[in-house]
């Protein structure tokens, strides 16, 4: 009996070892760390000079920002952060997290500064599932250029709500992204939820 199943294409990809680059990746390793140390020695809580940077040190254009949440450092030791529309959203209602603080990788924060990150990541995702009730939220941190940080030297968490064919075929054919919702629109919708959940 003939075989009439389509040909797949196998389950693995073949790999290319290159053991000549090692050589190469251990020097970029080597020069970030120099960077890293020295970048080190002057770290301070003073805000970035990034677009979150300048959002967090002027609250009074949160709502042009599309700043939904902060919480503030009120005292010595205390954590401030912010919840956020992503002007260029993955996603409807996209949210960026960001501490005021800026810090290039996750770990070059305090455990006091990463429990602070956390903590207003679970309050993001209890806002857009109470605001827009989504079939699934991903939940992720790019560190890093190389791994696809636009703001490397501000590391964010994203919170995007998701439901299934949210991004369909015309991100595939013709590499545009369909988003239902206005900016100004979406940012009072977000406030509104904040509001009845710490009401």
């Amino acid at each position: 009996m003939p075989d009439d199943t389509p040909n797949r294409p196998p389950i693995h990809r073949d790999a290319l070892h290159a053991p000549w680059r090692d050589r190469y990746m251990k020097q970029l390793s080597s020069d970030l760390q120099s960077k890293r140390d020295a970048a080190r020695q002057g770290i301070d809580n003073a805000p970035a000079d990034t677009f979150l940077g300048q959002y967090w040190a002027n609250p009074e254009q949160d709502d042009r920002n599309h700043v939904i949440a902060r919480v503030d450092q009120n005292e010595p030791g205390e954590v401030g952060g912010m919840i956020l529309l992503n002007r260029y959203p993955y996603a409807n209602g996209h949210l960026l997290v960001a501490l005021g603080c800026a810090r290039e990788r996750l770990t070059d924060y305090t455990p006091a500064q990463r429990a602070a990150l956390w903590a207003l990541v679970d309050r993001a995702v209890e806002l857009v599932e109470t605001a827009l009730c989504p079939q699934g939220v991903n939940i992720g941190v790019n560190q890093g250029r190389a791994a696809g940080a636009g703001v490397p030297m501000h590391l964010h968490t994203h919170v995007v709500p998701r439901w299934l064919g949210d991004v369909n075929f015309i991100d595939t054919v013709a590499n545009i992204r369909v988003i239902p919702s206005a900016l100004d629109v979406m940012a009072q919708r977000y406030r509104e939820a904040w509001a009845r959940l710490n009401g």
